[in-house]
C-alpha cells in the first residue's frame, strides 16, 4: 500500500475511533447497565441494574449521591431472604423489596448512612422473600406513598 493510502487509512481509522468517544456514545454505553423503574403513580426513575455479585455486594457504598431522578435496581439470580446495611454509604436512602412479580414485600424508610468500623451497623430487610430490591433517595417511598402490596413496573 503506498504510503499517502496508509496515512489517510490510519487517519480514517483515528477518526473513527475518536467518534466513539463522544458524549452520546458515553451515555448510550452507560445506558446499557439502567432500566426505566416505574412507580404505581406514573414517575419514572433511570435506575442502574447491577446483578453480578461484586456489584450486588457494593450497591452504593463510596458514593457522594443519587441523583433525584436515578436509583439502583438489584436483580438477584433467585428469591431469598435478602438483608441490607448501611456500611459506608454516605447519604440515606429508602429501600424496597420486591418479590418476582415486582411487587412490593418489604420497604424501610430513611435508612441513615452508618460510617462502619467502629461503629455496629443496623441490617434492614430480609424478612419476606425477595428477587428484586430497588433504593432510592430517602423520602422517595413516603413521597410517591408506597405500600407493600403496589407494584412497580421495570
Amino acid at each position: 500500500m503506498p504510503v499517502s493510502s496508509r496515512r489517510i487509512l490510519i487517519t480514517l481509522l483515528a477518526l473513527l475511533a475518536l467518534s466513539a468517544c463522544g458524549p452520546d456514545s458515553a451515555s448510550s454505553v452507560k445506558d446499557l447497565n439502567t432500566r426505566t423503574v416505574t412507580l404505581p403513580d406514573g414517575t419514572k426513575f433511570r435506575a442502574e441494574l447491577v446483578t453480578a455479585e461484586a456489584d450486588l455486594m457494593r450497591g452504593l457504598k463510596y458514593r457522594d449521591s443519587l441523583a433525584g431522578d436515578a436509583a439502583m435496581l438489584f436483580a438477584y439470580g433467585k428469591p431469598g431472604f435478602y438483608r441490607y446495611w448501611m456500611f459506608e454509604v454516605k447519604f440515606p436512602i429508602d429501600i424496597i423489596w420486591l418479590d418476582r412479580n415486582r411487587r412490593i414485600v418489604q420497604l424501610v424508610h430513611k435508612a441513615p448512612p452508618c460510617p462502619g468500623p467502629d461503629v455496629k451497623c443496623p441490617l434492614y430487610g430480609g424478612e419476606f422473600e425477595s428477587l428484586f430490591v430497588v433504593e432510592f433517595n430517602a423520602g422517595t417511598a413516603m413521597k410517591h406513598n408506597l405500600k407493600p402490596g403496589m407494584v412497580i413496573n421495570f
